[in-house]
């Protein structure tokens, strides 16, 4: 049974030098260069930048695609397929802009300059693999007959050689130099090439793979990987938890064995259900055969209506007692496979927490307690509770008068079949989309016999990718957000019910708007900030900067925007650009590294992000003068216009994401938003 657990899910045999991928799921090093995939230049995936916070975004992508639309849900055109259906590249390709998709999960992940080698090797794994293997091998051979070589009775510690009984007499006497030799069973595994090693060879321990000198020591949980001694002294981990290793490796190996004992006596009640299954069978074979004889002899006993009757009536037994059958079977097949895989689960966990490797067993540790957890939540109440009693609930009533005979019939009636929902319907002429928003509506033309409880909206990712869920809910209709400037959606829905899923509705095709038309936004503003002209005009009652953000969001595309400066007093510094909405409102745009900003007084500019200025040019503003912001998202970079004067394009670091227009301005300047433009004619890029 766990040998499951030790399998690559690419090539389908038992592990060879595996590596952990970020969703704590295993694959082969060749296997793994096997499956990369290649990303659109200048892209990457959002599963890569959500491998650090577990993979929440699923959840986000139930109710919204506010900030997470383009950021890497998407689909590429395969070629070569591999067996889990992605495109195949040869071994040279670079790594750059290549990821790795999971066989398991299908969650994918960026490499970066290292490629493979910043993936971590699962050492416990592959030691229980070995471990696994030795148990299931043949017999080790003698290493010295020249003919059909009979098994190994010893192995030489020194001499790293194996022996059958008459070899080890002749060749390695327990005398003279070769009396200090240790000899012990042969216990251990063939290795690479054929050759055989001791098994009481040592696993190295863990060391760093940043400083291959050192061994792990320390346990950063923030970052959730150990750490040596250098790593502490780097100054990355500084304000982080830092444990020492051996404790948490104790406290995680707690952690495991407390979650197995309630998987192991959920394993427990499942043997017993299944014994009680397995009885049940037998129970209504025998009452089928019983109720059958019964009801041969009350039909023999009426005249020759009820044998007409009686034909009918056998049917309908033979039906419940197959449908009992059937029920119960199926019951056994499910309970049986659920079985399986716990006890497949079990017995790795109990192999993993034999190993001494702390690190390698951290690595690992935590999947394996959410696995136990899970698997102790699927044993639901009433999962080991039988569907069908053994007992037939027919009741044939012989009291009646002749003339009803031909009317006879079991008094339980047949239950009405249950049906799935019926593919809904989209409102054409109310599907629309405004800004980067889509609405679409529907409807359910046939009611099904079962209610409707709820339905499920997929789009895909507006460039003919993969969909996705973006609302579940029993609503008919539903606004998406955060959805790309200038691009086409595709839309689908289906219902669901207590017997299952619907089909598909027709496709629907959204685009959404080729401009952003988008306002100053309240509700994230400093309060400091004051707002008139429907949004559109901002001042400040303070001396001090402050920052106000737009309420349209940008993660893909070119996008373009002005200010009017409509009051400029004292020759202030107001700054203008682009900002994550987590940025600081307190101080001048720029000034910390979530804001990308040109700030610019009466004489001249500079630009700004994490209190960083450079590109100082000359020219600034005064009242009426225009301030112009170009975002290219495709290539990072931010150009800004004064007076129609171009001023970049400035390239930044990390300028990938999700980020929305800002100001920040003091009360000596007031200025207007003007949007739903085209990009300047007089742009150069250079």
């Amino acid at each position: 049974m766990m040998d499951e657990e030790l399998k690559c899910p690419v090539c389908g045999s038992l592990f060879k030098d595996p590596i952990l991928l970020p969703c704590s799921h295993n694959v082969c090093l060749a296997c793994a260069r096997n499956i990369i995939v290649q990303t659109p230049e200048g892209e990457t995936l959002a599963h890569s930048r959500a491998s650090n916070s577990d993979y929440d975004y699923l959840d986000m992508d139930k109710m919204s695609m506010y900030s997470e639309t383009d950021s890497g849900y998407g689909s590429y055109t395969p070629c070569i397929k591999s067996p889990n259906g992605v495109r195949v590249f040869p071994p040279t390709l670079v790594h750059r802009h290549c990821s790795i998709t999971c066989p398991l999960c299908h969650r994918s992940v960026s490499l970066d300059e290292r490629g493979f080698r910043g993936f971590p090797r699962n050492r416990l794994l592959e030691a229980i693999v070995s471990r696994y293997q030795q148990s299931h091998s043949a017999n080790v051979k003698c290493q010295l007959c020249d003919r059909n070589p009979v098994d190994a009775t010893v192995m030489c510690e020194q001499c790293d050689v194996f022996y059958c009984t008459p070899c080890q007499q002749r060749c390695h006497p327990s005398r003279g130099p070769l009396a200090k030799h240790r000899l012990v069973p042969p216990t251990q595994l063939p290795a690479a090439g054929g050759q055989q090693m001791p098994a009481a060879t040592l696993r190295k321990q863990g060391t760093c793979a940043d400083h291959d000198t050192e061994n792990f020591s320390m346990y950063c949980v923030n970052c959730k990987t150990p750490l040596c001694m250098k790593c502490l002294e780097g100054g990355k981990h500084g304000s982080h938890d830092v444990k020492p290793l051996a404790a948490m490796w104790k406290q995680h190996k707690c952690q495991l064995s407390q979650a197995l004992n309630g998987v192991s006596d959920k394993a427990k009640d499942a043997k017993e259900f299944l014994v009680q299954l397995k009885n049940m069978l037998q129970q209504i074979q025998e009452n089928g055969v019983e109720f059958e004889a019964c009801l041969v002899a009350q039909c023999d006993a009426l005249i020759e209506a009820l044998m007409r009757q009686k034909a009918k009536l056998l049917t309908k037994v033979t039906k419940e007692r197959e449908y009992k059958l059937k029920v119960v079977r199926d019951q056994i097949t499910h309970c049986t496979m659920k079985l399986r895989q716990t006890t497949g689960m079990m017995e790795y966990c109990l192999e993993v927490i034999k190993e001494n490797d702390p690190s390698g067993f951290l690595q690992i540790s935590d999947a394996l307690i959410k696995r136990v957890t899970s698997s102790q939540d699927q044993w639901v109440k009433g999962a080991l509770e039988p569907k069908v009693g053994p007992e037939f609930d027919l009741t044939l009533n012989t009291d009646p008068l002749l003339q009803t005979i031909i009317q006879l019939d079991f008094v339980q009636s047949k239950v009405e079949t249950a049906t799935m929902p019926p593919a809904p319907l989209l409102q054409l002429e109310k599907c629309c989309t405004r800004n980067n928003s889509a609405t679409l509506a529907w409807r359910v033309t046939v009611s099904p016999s079962n209610p409707i409880e709820g339905y499920i909206l997929e789009l895909d990712d507006g460039n003919g990718g993969q969909y996705r869920e973006v609302y579940v809910g029993k609503e008919t209709v539903c606004t998406v957000d955060g959805l790309h400037f200038n691009s086409s959606y595709n839309a689908r829905v289906k219902a669901y019910n207590s017997t299952g899923v619907g089909p598909y509705s027709k496709t629907v095709v959204l685009k959404t708007s080729d401009v952003a038309w988008f306002t100053f936004d309240p509700t994230s503003a400093h309060r400091d900030i004051m707002l008139t002209n429907e949004n559109q005009t901002v001042s400040c009652n303070s001396y001090d900067d402050r920052v106000v953000l737009g309420t349209a969001a940008f993660s893909k595309g070119v996008h373009y925007w002005e200010l009017m400066v409509d009051r400029y007093d004292n020759h202030p510094d107001p700054s203008f650009g682009v900002a994550r909405i987590n940025t600081m409102k307190d101080m001048m745009l720029g000034k910390d590294d979530k804001a990308w900003a040109m700030y610019v007084d009466n004489n001249r500019s500079w630009f700004m992000h994490n209190n960083s200025h450079t590109n100082r040019a000359e020219g600034g503003i005064s009242k009426g003068a225009t301030v112009g912001i170009l975002l290219d998202l495709n290539k990072h970079t931010v150009t800004f216009f004064i007076n129609k004067e171009q001023h970049g394009p400035v390239a930044f670091e990390n300028l990938d994401g999700v980020f929305m227009p800002a100001v920040s301005i003091n009360r000596n300047v007031q200025v207007t938003l003007l949007t739903g433009m085209e990009v300047p004619k007089n742009f150069k890029q250079q």
